[in-house]
């Protein structure tokens, strides 16, 4: 298959990159110099070697400098954060491209600890400046990039619930999948847990830090993973490099259990999710409920040929930030609009009711409605109402209701 299939980890302290059915990886540190005296830019440990020797200047934590929209002076000019995370990932994806001697990116499946609205638009941006095509990126969560690697395994490693300790730099988290086989579509439910037993990777370098981060790791493996029957636990992060410092935990960990160290887990998970994206029909074809995803059906009451019927317009399992969908409808005698909301548990159900305020009265199926459907995250639907008129009738006026709908 022609161009690269990438998953790329992308976290402030170091980005790792994966291609699909490649051996060969990287682990950069996610941070960018310019040099002093010329216009040229250097990433990663180069970038390290010249401001150590005084010829560069040096920007760091780059997703949170674009989180904030920060800025940074170098030379005398002040550049965006968007700007530099996009010199960034040019640098960066030059990597795979020329060590396998391949111009074109097939595929980009961008990982991150945390996907919001803003940054998600931010690699997009990136995208677009880098000449590749919106529709071959998407962004995913460290808990679904997990569940693409895992699911990939042979079966017996995700036949009972699998948990995953990623310890780095600035963060300790924990992530946990189970798989649930209904009687019409497997379901895989993913959860992530941000610790607050973190702790600085410097601490590892001394014998009583490593007993102290031993024993923090013992507190919250026995905490988490008590009267649970677990298939396999994987190991990731910068702080499972080595494991020397963590002899009781691993005793613990690996006490009838299976234990993995994969360090590009949430790369390589992400360039699996990439090569399902080019499938026409997926090799995964479960309901995956996680960051990132959505945890509810939102469908209307519709009658279409004198038969009523439910339309879905998002479903549950649906990347949040791909779920988009218009639809028009003929309202019949009736000044509001209805959607339901589904979530896991069924008898959670409820109705939301949105009124036409504003909207020009006019005789039954006479008004035709444009209704467009969007979402700010995995819990807040956005919702535009727009009147369409009915022909040259009843034109159409200019009234739009924009809400916002809490699911």
């Amino acid at each position: 298959m022609d161009g690269l299939i990438i998953g790329l980890d992308l976290c402030d302290a170091y980005t790792r990159i994966c291609c699909h059915d490649r051996e060969k990886s990287w682990c950069i540190p996610t941070v960018i110099c310019r040099k002093k005296d010329e216009d040229a830019w250097y990433v990663g440990e180069e970038a390290y070697a010249y401001t150590l020797v005084g010829e560069g200047i040096i920007v760091d934590k780059l997703i949170k400098m674009v989180r904030k929209e920060g800025t940074a002076t170098l030379g005398g000019i002040k550049y965006e954060g968007l700007n530099l995370l996009t010199m960034f990932l040019k640098k960066i994806l030059k990597l795979p491209m020329e060590e396998f001697f391949c111009e074109e990116v097939k595929q980009l499946v961008v990982t991150l600890q945390k996907a919001d609205a803003k940054i998600m638009d931010a690699l997009m941006y990136c995208g677009d400046a880098l000449g590749i095509p919106r529709e071959r990126i998407h962004i995913v969560s460290h808990t679904e990039a997990f569940v693409y690697y895992v699911l990939s395994q042979k079966k017996e490693v995700w036949s009972n619930q699998v948990g995953v300790f990623d310890l780095s730099e600035d963060s300790f988290h924990y992530h946990e999948l189970k798989v649930q086989r209904g009687l019409r579509k497997m379901m895989v439910i993913a959860e992530d847990e941000a610790l607050e037993e973190s702790f600085n990777l410097d601490i590892l370098d001394t014998p009583s830090g490593g007993k102290l981060a031993d024993k923090i790791l013992s507190s919250c493996a026995d905490r988490l993973l008590q009267k649970k029957l677990f298939s396999s636990l994987f190991l990731t992060g910068k702080g499972f490099e080595r494991h020397d410092w963590a002899p009781d935990s691993m005793k613990l960990l690996c006490h009838r259990r299976k234990v993995f160290m994969e360090p590009e887990l949430f790369a390589r998970g992400a360039a699996i999710r990439g090569m399902d994206y080019l499938q026409e029909k997926s090799a995964y074809p479960f309901i995956c409920i996680c960051e990132g995803r959505l945890h509810s059906t939102v469908s209307m009451r519709v009658l279409h040929k004198e038969r009523e019927s439910q339309l879905v317009v998002a479903a549950a399992g649906d990347n949040w930030y791909e779920s988009k969908s218009s639809v028009d409808l003929i309202v019949d005698n009736q000044d509001y609009v209805e959607f339901m909301v589904t979530p896991m548990d069924p008898k959670q159900k409820r109705l939301i009711k949105i009124d036409l305020e504003g909207f020009p009265k006019r005789p039954g199926r006479t008004t035709r409605l444009g209704i467009s459907f969007g979402f700010l995250d995995e819990k807040t639907m956005a919702v535009v109402l727009k009147d369409k008129g009915f022909g040259e009738l009843f034109p159409a006026s200019d009234t739009i209701i924009r809400q916002e709908v809490m699911l």
